[in-house]
């Protein structure tokens, strides 16, 4: 199939046979990208792929990120494509004195999106054997998402 790893993107990690979803969402917590990969794979190796995927939608002014993202290329990535990196640094590197910790906070938005396409079980356990047809699923309980965001927003 067209677009399908060969790995349907699953694979061992310590969580047992999984697959990693890579998503970037706004700050309301409205998706606007995602990408799979195999279990075991680090979250870096889909950093360009889904950010890119998110500047299509208009370029952020920041990007918040956690420690895993705090590497050379993706800064340098990131200012290229005029994007503020908010990640903070790891024990091993120097602090990065532009680093705000009050617009860090807010990178809990996608942790809650995370947790909330979970409560979709076709997300959370992966029926789906294809990798594209799983993305298919994602992409559907996000589009639920954005509904009911919409549908509350026009009660207010």
């Amino acid at each position: 199939m067209q677009g399908e790893p060969a790995d349907h993107a699953l694979g061992r990690s310590r969580g047992g046979f999984g697959t990693k979803l890579s998503l970037v969402c706004d700050e309301r917590g409205n998706p606007l990208a995602f990408a799979l990969g195999p279990g075991q794979e680090h979250d870096i190796r889909r950093f360009v792929d889904v950010v890119q995927g998110a500047l299509e939608a208009g370029p952020p002014r920041a990007l918040a990120g956690d420690k895993a993202y705090s590497v050379a290329w993706v800064r340098g990535w990131l200012h290229e494509h005029g994007v503020e990196p908010v990640i903070p640094t790891r024990r091993d590197q120097r602090a990065d004195p532009n680093f705000d910790p009050e617009e860090y906070r807010k990178r809990n938005v996608v942790e809650r999106l995370v947790s909330w396409l979970k409560e979709s079980r076709r997300v959370a356990t992966r029926y789906e054997k294809l990798a594209v047809t799983y993305l298919g699923m994602v992409k559907l309980a996000a589009i639920r998402r954005l509904l009911r965001m919409a549908e509350f927003s026009d009660r207010a």
